[in-house]
């Protein structure tokens, strides 16, 4: 709790800083402000243009020859296009397209002389700003110029220099890497026609001879004899699965399969013809004329004879099957002889003849398909060249603006103002760095090491002025009591009001305090004592032509010269002329007298002080009962008050306590508070006295009997 506590007072003195100073801190800020506003009317207003560009990765608008692979998305390639836009190329042919060395120079020089291209390039810099909108491909390219018409154009022409820049780059590369493959494509040329000279030189040597398109003769000859095998092979089996099938018939399934096999022999159509003819009129006769008749024993004897001409005919056609066969296979296992004779004379001459020749033909087929791969390649990227590409598309073009973004009246104005705050806050703060006066009661207590007594608020008037009734009484009228109890409970005595420096207000003080005691009902007198410089008679409109001095050079008596004043119990006792040398006349000895004698007659005696460092001011401090220390609020450094309390206690005076004097009430809220209190509390106990007409003749007998 007590951490919490001191954190918070801690903070309300930096606020009691800021409103002490607050007249600092207002002046301040209001010069900051209008100093930033009129420095903002002064500046020429800038006017911005936008153009919006989406950047894509190099690809053809349409798939050619076959469907493009999109490349992979790489975090770096929007960075490094972002960082493009501004190189110093792209910039410098932006300042060529526009003339602009030429168009500012007109304006900065009075000779319309050129500007050169640096800086030109400098002004270009700084009038662009590049901005990548975030997760898009989009950036923004915007320029900031006097002229809308020129900030429109810059930008667009940086987007259309920057478009350019992309297809000429790859244009470029394309057609370098076209150079390179013609290159490679007449270097290759010449290998397939070293190669070419090699397999010819090779076949010439080898006695290679090749047919139409590069075939071999004995490689022909060798395909013939596999041919003729295989032809030879199919007809030795058909002929022996015929003959197979034939052999496996029995007679009579032999003539019946007849009709097959009149497509091998046709001599048996005719003859199975006949036969069916035969017996087809048999089978007439019988059922016409009967077994016995010989017209159907004749056309047995025909049927008959028909069956075994049919009958030796399949013989023959079987015997002559097995004959193919034989002749078939004969031949097959010829060719396949000859086949066998024909491959080992053909390896044999591989080894030795067609070995290197055919290295030599495959060497010449891979520079061949090199060769072609390129021409095909060099043709491939011939047409892709003239395929439109769109690496970079202008989204939004630039246009001219009729609002200025700069200077922004409004931004500058916030900005002067937290700049004036900051400005003033921190000159409020480093003056009272440097202000060593006393500025509160810590202050007084710490440094000084006395008890404060009371507060008096600022520009107090003599309460003859202001009337016994002013708020300002009571801060008056508590340090009266503070006095009481700084003595112990022991009204009454001798007091001498003293100060470190000239103007701490100690005159009015007394006075003010006197006149409190006085209306309390003590009997109290002021003792104008500063000889040098008297005030006490002006505020009471007395003459001070007689009085104190007088009365110490014995030139009059004391009752003659006190003089009685409009409120009742309140006596005064001017300074009298001052002698053109008042050194020694407040000697110890005649004071310690006086002061004894007015002791007597007086409850109160209140001693107006010349400030200490005077020599009157230590006599006056040694002789009395009491001293009140009168310190100004924030007037002059510790230093003087620290000094001048260190005199007093050096000759022996008792110092009661200090008053703290010309508090600025409404700047420092503490003392606001503190006086707010009090006030309030003063005037409602003034209500509820004036209502109650026995408790002001209480409070009135309380004030006879003190």
């Amino acid at each position: 709790m007590d951490d919490k506590k001191d954190t918070g007072l801690y903070f309300l003195d930096y606020w009691r800083v800021i409103r002490s100073r607050k007249e600092i801190v207002l002046t301040v800020i209001l010069l900051v402000v209008l100093t930033g506003v009129s420095f903002t009317f002064t500046l020429p207003k800038i006017y911005k243009s936008e153009a919006r560009i989406s950047i894509h990765q190099d690809s053809l608008d349409i798939d050619v020859f076959e469907r493009q692979m999109m490349p992979g998305y790489s975090p770096f390639f929007l960075r490094t296009q972002y960082e493009i836009i501004q190189s110093r190329p792209l910039l410098y042919q932006v300042i060529d397209d526009l003339s602009l060395q030429q168009i500012w120079g007109e304006e900065r020089n009075k000779d319309g002389a050129p500007i050169s291209k640096k800086a030109a390039y400098s002004t270009l810099k700084k009038s662009l700003k590049i901005e990548q909108y975030r997760e898009t491909d989009l950036i923004a390219l915007m320029a900031f110029r006097e002229e809308p018409q020129e900030a429109a154009r810059i930008a667009n022409q940086l987007a259309e220099v920057y478009k350019e820049q992309r297809l000429s780059v790859k244009r470029s590369e394309i057609k370098r890497g076209l150079d390179a493959l013609k290159n490679e494509l007449y270097k290759q040329q010449e290998k397939v026609d070293q190669a070419e000279s090699d397999l010819e030189k090779i076949r010439k040597e080898l006695g290679v001879h090749l047919l139409d398109q590069g075939v071999r003769a004995d490689k022909l000859t060798l395909q013939d004899l596999a041919r003729e095998r295989g032809f030879a092979r199919k007809e030795m089996l058909v002929k022996k699965a015929r003959l197979d099938e034939i052999e496996s018939l029995s007679a009579d399934e032999l003539i019946r399969a007849s009709s097959y096999f009149a497509s091998i022999d046709p001599a048996l159509g005719p003859i199975r013809q006949s036969l069916i003819q035969a017996e087809v009129e048999r089978k007439l006769k019988l059922e016409i004329l009967g077994e016995n008749h010989p017209d159907a024993r004749q056309l047995d004897a025909a049927r008959k004879e028909l069956t075994k001409k049919l009958e030796e005919t399949l013989e023959g056609l079987r015997i002559g099957l097995r004959t193919e066969y034989k002749v078939g296979k004969a031949k097959f296992e010829a060719l396949e002889e000859e086949l066998d004779t024909a491959r080992e004379a053909d390896i044999d001459s591989e080894r030795e003849r067609f070995l290197p020749f055919q290295k030599a033909e495959r060497e010449l087929l891979v520079q061949l398909e090199i060769l072609n791969a390129l021409r095909a390649r060099i043709a491939q990227e011939g047409i892709e060249l003239e395929i439109p590409r769109t690496p970079v598309e202008l989204v939004e073009p630039a246009e001219v603006s009729d609002r200025p973004v700069s200077p922004n009246l409004f931004l500058n104005i916030l900005l002067s103002l937290f700049l004036g705050i900051g400005a003033g806050v921190g000159i409020a703060y480093f003056i009272e760095y440097l202000d060593t006066s006393v500025k509160t009661i810590d202050d007084v207590e710490r440094y000084l090491e006395l008890s404060v007594l009371g507060v008096i608020p600022q520009k107090v008037k003599p309460l003859t002025q202001e009337g016994p009734e002013s708020p300002h009484a009571e801060s008056y009228r508590v340090l009266r009591t503070n006095m009481l109890f700084a003595n112990k409970g022991m009204g009454g005595g001798s007091f001498a009001v003293v100060s470190g420096g000239v103007g701490e207000g100690k005159s009015t003080t007394l006075f003010n305090l006197a006149y409190i005691c006085a209306q309390l009902g003590d009997k109290v007198l002021i003792v104008n004592s500063d000889l040098r410089r008297p005030t006490q008679h002006t505020m009471m409109g007395l003459s001070n032509r007689v009085g104190l001095s007088d009365v110490l050079m014995n030139n009059a008596p004391l009752e003659e010269m006190v003089k009685p004043t409009e409120m009742p119990n309140l006596h005064f006792l001017p300074s009298g002329k001052t002698p053109r040398s008042s050194m020694g006349l407040l000697d110890s000895k005649r004071m310690r007298e006086l002061v004894k004698n007015l002791k007597a007659r007086y409850d109160y005696v209140f001693f107006d002080s010349p400030p200490v460092g005077i020599s009157d001011a230590s006599i006056l401090a040694s002789e009395v009962d009491g001293v009140l220390f009168v310190v100004q609020y924030r007037k002059y450094p510790r230093v003087v008050s620290a000094r001048a309390k260190r005199l007093i206690e050096n000759v022996g005076g008792n110092i009661v306590g200090a008053v703290l004097n010309n508090i600025n009430i409404m700047k420092d809220d503490y003392y606001y508070y503190y006086h707010s209190y009090y006030s309030d509390y003063y005037n409602e106990e003034q209500s509820n006295l004036e209502s109650d007409p026995e408790m002001v003749a209480s409070v009135q007998e309380t004030k006879n009997a003190l």
